[in-house]
């Protein structure tokens, strides 16, 4: 069965100093590889040797996330038979190569394992590296491996190569079905992986690869439930493994940094922890290395594990005794390292674990036994203050000390204001935060007045470095400590010592990315205060002429940020708007707008909602240079919901109608043309049915000559919806007409015509007697001598009109007090004497009055109709030949609509 092949490399052709290929001897999760040195020359090449002649089935290659070659050749190198094993007697034979990809796709933050299965036997593996890919992480043009791996099958009998490795065992005799469970000739354990190795803590895969043989064991000794126990623990080990692996790198990277307390903690984490899960499995049983089959019941179920005390609870221990240098024992390989010590239940005050001679094999060492309840696995401290509860807990008495990156860090902070007080700023324990910063605030407020403005500069500066840092608390009490102190320095440090506009700019400057952040917090008292604090500080006298509040929150964020502080941040913008306009507040529409398309392109709707109010409010102030940064307006622009609202709300602050508006008033006024289109059709029926046949006249007696005064009569006041012809007086005595036949005869103007037939007498009263009109507001036909009575009571408009008590003329309420109060028009005896379309006292008296002054050749100037009647020739039986006669009394029913055509 394949196995990994121990290997040591013997050649590279150049390595980087803080990156030398030894590395690449060792698997690790701290293993940081092999790289190149700076703007080498290509290609690059190196050669492993292996710990024994093997047949070669598998090769793995870590490549790094950035400094990645172009493609790697692989040579398989063997040495003659009867020839020294050496470098150089060694002969290649090419196997081919991989291309690597550019790794842009992940941006750099993975890192590629390669896997290429080969059969090859052979001592050396030769790797020739092939120029990098360019990306701008990798400025020096460097190649970078991490780690290399190689499975295959040792040959153990040089006689005959070919022949795989075997598991000798009795029952594999018996039971030949057992052969192939066994030596798999393709089976590659996943123990033997490279992924296995680098994620896994090396202790724990050294214990993971003992109870995998054990497993086997047990299964050829039909020992089932055992191997189910270890097949159980080995799942279990390997989550232990890869969250040991991950302790280590933050172990690692702590020492990197200095942090040599967190370091610490890490130590002492990992050590607790790995001797808590020792217990829980019972290695020592599992191990069997007592020698008894079943000690006791080995329950491997998983397990919730305890909750890791907080730091403060763990009891001091003092710091082990430091060797001497001298006295340093070599430190054995990872995969050489004996298994630790495990504590008894009464362990004692220095526990300590016996050396290992030297001679013994790490399978040979004995473990004690394991008893007592499982010690408590120390965490990294979290902070366990809520953003929104109070603590209880009683703070230690004084302050951890600082770290030298921290020292570092505050440096300035603490020539101002001294290493305890910073030290407390600095502490984990959220109280000690707290002190410091009001202990801050009461410095800056008992500064004397005639301290010198660098002075005052240095502290004021020092003090916004700790306000910077508190604004990303979250214990709600420090981060009000912080605003308060905040407030202090801008509204009265700065005019109190007469710092300049720089100094305030650069406070607000510090600080507002912070308190932008900490608007979209989780918490509804954090958001809520960064928030107020926002709007308040914009107001302050010493920051608003700066203008600096302003410009950092109208500063576009990108679409992909949280929804709750893309909101926050539209809705402090639309609140500064409507605070501080346009003139002189660091707001333009530019950057307003810039701001607000931003926004439109976010996921969450009430974040559109908020920047369409923006845009609209900006609308109405200034206009159309807000429409400069919208897409043009068209229907294939209006088809996008959030433009189309946004133009929809631009015409109706010009007061023009949307396009629905004008689409719904469309529909409207085709629906009330068709209705008076059928309405004239009904009338126009009604019209030819009245004008069938003959109509007999009144007879009467005469009593005067025509026009006398006695013999007229008041004109009768007509239906709505009715035009009446004005009564004629009877015939005289001597008159022997009793019928007069009105056929081809206007009953209005008397005219006879000979194209009057029905259809001819309708399109003569719409379009040219002399004596009717169309009302311009209901479109009834009515007689212009009485036009004005049907627009003060009968017209569908009447309640828009008034009589004037001068001319009696009926006009239009808009205009009736300025027309009275001009008292232009002349006075009326008689409304029948007043032309309401030359607006004079000028119609004759008599019963042909109106005749005379609607169709005679000096009649009324203002009657379109008259010049067409006079134009016409007259016709037989024109009237007047005989006075005091006329045609009957005869209603018209009112048309609505358009004038009928022919």
């Amino acid at each position: 069965m394949p196995q990994k092949i121990p290997f040591r490399l013997i050649h590279v052709s150049g390595q980087d100093d803080g990156y030398q290929a030894v590395e690449l001897n060792t698997h690790s999760p701290v293993t940081k590889g092999w790289q190149s040195t700076r703007f080498s020359l290509y290609p690059q090449d190196m050669v492993v040797q292996m710990d024994t002649r093997a047949r070669m089935r598998k090769i793995q290659i870590l490549v790094h996330q950035h400094l990645i070659p172009t493609k790697i050749e692989f040579y398989v190198g063997d040495v003659p038979d009867d020839t020294p094993i050496s470098l150089q007697n060694a002969r290649y034979t090419r196997l081919g190569y991989v291309a690597l990809s550019n790794n842009e796709k992940t941006g750099f933050k993975a890192r590629e394992l390669k896997s290429v299965h080969v059969d090859a036997m052979g001592s050396y593996l030769k790797l020739v590296i092939h120029k990098n890919h360019v990306n701008k992480y990798n400025v020096y043009n460097q190649v970078g491996l991490v780690a290399i791996n190689v499975i295959g099958d040792p040959v153990t009998n040089p006689l005959d190569p070919n022949g795989y490795p075997y598991v000798a065992d009795e029952r594999l005799n018996e039971d030949p079905a057992l052969r192939g469970l066994i030596n798999k000739p393709d089976y590659i354990s996943p123990l033997d992986d490279l992924a296995f190795d680098m994620y896994q803590d090396p202790e724990v895969a050294q214990i993971i690869r003992k109870l995998e043989r054990k497993k086997q064991e047990a299964v050829l000794q039909e020992r089932y439930d055992y191997a189910k126990k270890l097949k159980q623990a080995i799942a279990d080990l390997q989550k232990v493994g890869e969250k040991l692996g991950k302790y280590e790198v933050e172990k690692r990277q702590a020492v990197e940094n200095e942090d040599y307390d967190k370091a610490k903690l890490k130590k002492v984490q990992m050590d607790e922890y790995r001797l808590q899960v020792y217990k829980q499995l019972a290695l020592h049983d599992l191990l069997e290395i007592a020698g008894t089959r079943h000690p006791q019941v080995v329950d491997l179920e998983p397990t919730r594990l305890p909750t890791p005390p907080k730091l403060a609870e763990l009891p001091h221990t003092p710091p082990p005794p430091q060797t001497p240098p001298g006295d340093e024992q070599p430190r054995l390989p990872y995969d050489e390292r004996p298994l630790p010590a495990l504590k008894n239940r009464d362990p004692p005050p220095e526990p300590t674990s016996p050396p290992a001679s030297p001679g013994t094999p790490p399978d040979e060492q004995v473990v004690p036994a394991l008893k007592g309840p499982p010690q408590p696995v120390p965490q990294e401290e979290e902070l366990a203050v809520d953003a929104e509860d109070e603590v209880d807990a009683a703070p230690p008495s004084a302050a951890e000390s600082m770290s030298e990156k921290d020292l570092r860090e505050a440096s300035a902070v603490i020539d101002v204001f001294g290493e305890p007080l910073v030290a407390k700023a600095y502490s984990k324990n959220w109280s000690f935060r707290e002190d410091a910063l009001l202990s801050v605030l009461k410095q800056v407020q008992e500064l004397p007045d005639s301290t010198p403005r660098e002075e005052a500069r240095s502290m004021f500066r020092a003090a916004v470095f700790l306000v910077r840092r508190a604004m990303k608390d979250k214990v709600l009490a420090v981060f009000k400590a912080a605003l308060s102190l905040l407030k202090h320095l801008l509204e009265e440090f700065v005019p109190k010592h007469k710092l300049t506009k720089a100094d305030v700019s650069y406070a607000v400057e510090k600080t507002m990315p912070e308190l932008l952040l900490r608007t979209g917090d989780t918490g509804a008292r954090s958001r809520d205060e960064a928030k107020r604090f926002v709007l308040e500080m914009a107001q302050f006298q010493e920051v608003k002429p700066t203008h600096s509040v302003p410009i950092e929150c109208v500063k576009p964020f990108k679409v992909t940020v949280a929804p709750r502080l893309a909101l926050s941040r539209t809705e402090l913008v639309e609140q500064l708007y409507k605070d501080l306009g346009l003139e002189n507040s660091g707001l333009t529409v530019e950057n307003i707008m810039q701001f607000c398309l931003q926004a439109l392109q976010h996921k969450n709707g009430t974040v559109h909602e908020v920047a369409e109010r923006i845009i609209i409010a900006l609308y109405k102030d200034v206009g159309n240079p807000v429409k400069n940064y919208l897409p043009h307006d068209d229907d294939k622009t209006r088809k996008n919901t959030l433009y189309r609202q946004l133009f929809e709300a631009f015409d109706k602050i010009d007061g023009k109608p949307t396009k629905d508006e004008l689409k719904k008033q469309k529909v409207a006024d085709e629906a009330k043309k068709q209705a008076e289109i059928e309405a004239l059709q009904s009338q126009l029926q009604a019209l030819k049915d009245m004008n069938k046949g003959t109509v007999s006249v009144d007879d009467g007696k005469g009593a005067g000559k025509a026009g006398g005064k006695d013999n007229k009569k008041p004109t009768p006041r007509r239906s709505k919806g009715q035009i009446k012809l004005k009564p004629k007086p009877p015939p005289d005595e001597d008159d022997t007409s009793t019928v007069y036949n009105i056929d081809k005869t206007c009953i209005f103007c008397n005219e006879k015509n000979e194209a009057f037939t029905e259809e001819g007498l309708d399109i003569h009263y719409w379009k040219s007697c002399p004596m009717l009109r169309r009302c311009a507001h209901c479109k009834q036909v009515v007689e212009i001598a009485s036009l004005t009575d049907h627009l003060l009571s009968e017209c569908d408009a009447k309640d828009n009109f008034s009589k004037c008590p001068r001319c009696t003329e009926a006009i239009p309420k808009a205009e009736f007090d300025q027309h009275v109060k001009d008292k232009n028009c002349p006075v009326s005896p008689t409304q029948n004497k007043h032309c309401p379309l030359c607006h004079q006292n000028s119609v004759p008296e008599g019963e042909d009055g109106w005749k005379e002054h609607l169709m005679g050749k000096n009649g009324c100037k203002q009657n379109p109709r008259r010049l067409q009647a006079l134009n016409k020739q007259p016709g037989p039986g024109k009237p007047g030949a005989a006075k005091g006669k006329g045609p009957p009394k005869k209603s018209l029913p009112v048309a609505k609509g358009k004038t009928p055509r022919t």
